[in-house]
């Protein structure tokens, strides 16, 4: 295997190798013989040294049970997480925190469903288009649907957050991962409006210019009455609990409902766009 000789400050994933390759090499064993032990190849073992492969939090796990760090402080599940939570947009980490603890969800989305409610085939599909363009590995892209999975327990708790989710027109048209992906995506649309904690609503296209969002909006009710507002771009997310920034995207978010399509319509064009497809 190719040594590499890593400088630590040259980032986390370097960090996480040298440290690796450091507790591999104080116990004497080869890369083959870690490999083993974590049921890993020690090309693995080695690329994730090297900081050529990334360290998932399933692979840190393993590295916790071999080296006796499961649950301490200094885990490397801890650091893998840490390494994750990188990559995702600037305030998204935050934003799940309080996510995981609202009573009450408003979404609003654009272009493609909202994760909440994303099939795994459904992000797969997003997760490999970022793979061809170069900006996720398959590592990060396998740890962004498991996290996300992990996001959706949230909705099975044992006393679930009332989620109320506008989707415009052109998340159900536009077709993600194959008709088979999206005929599953649509049915799963359907059933979550079938739930007791649940309102889902088309913006259809007609509405025009009274839509007034023009980017995905997250409001989540804690709680403690207390708001807080997630919004992103494709270079940052921003969080705001700020009354002055989050009530009038609460007003915004009211006005959006009362044009928006009622949900028994709303599930009707859902089936309607699912005839369309195997």
């Amino acid at each position: 295997m190719n040594r590499n000789e890593l400088d630590p400050d040259a980032g986390p994933s370097a960090a996480f190798g040298v440290r690796l390759r450091r507790l591999r090499e104080e116990h004497g064993w080869t890369l083959p013989e870690l490999g083993e032990r974590m049921d890993y190849s020690g090309s693995h073992i080695s690329g994730v040294e090297n900081a050529t492969r990334a360290a998932t939090v399933k692979f840190a796990r393993r590295a916790d049970a071999v080296f006796g760090l499961a649950d301490s402080a200094d885990s490397f599940e801890r650091e893998s997480r840490r390494i994750h939570q990188g990559v995702l947009l600037e305030g998204f980490p935050e934003y799940v925190g309080y996510e995981g603890r609202a009573v009450e969800i408003r979404l609003f989305q654009i272009g493609i469903v909202p994760g909440l409610l994303q099939t795994p085939e459904y992000a797969r599909a997003l997760a490999t288009s970022d793979i061809r363009r170069g900006s996720i590995t398959p590592d990060q892209a396998e740890e962004r649907v498991s996290f996300l999975m992990q996001r959706q327990a949230t909705l099975t708790r044992d006393q679930p957050p009332m989620l109320l989710v506008v989707m415009d027109e052109s998340c159900i048209l536009r077709p993600i991962g194959g008709p088979a992906i999206m005929a599953a995506q649509l049915e799963k649309l359907a059933a979550f409006a079938e739930l007791p904690n649940s309102v889902l609503q088309v913006a259809p296209f007609a509405i025009g210019e009274r839509r007034p969002f023009h980017l995905p909006v997250n409001l989540l009710t804690l709680g403690d009455r207390s708001l807080v507002a997630y919004a992103e771009t494709h270079a940052q997310g921003h969080v705001d609990r700020e009354s002055t920034a989050v009530l009038p995207l609460l007003a915004g978010y009211h006005h959006l409902q009362a044009e928006s399509l009622p949900q028994a319509a709303s599930v009707a064009m859902i089936h309607e766009v699912r005839k369309g497809t195997p």
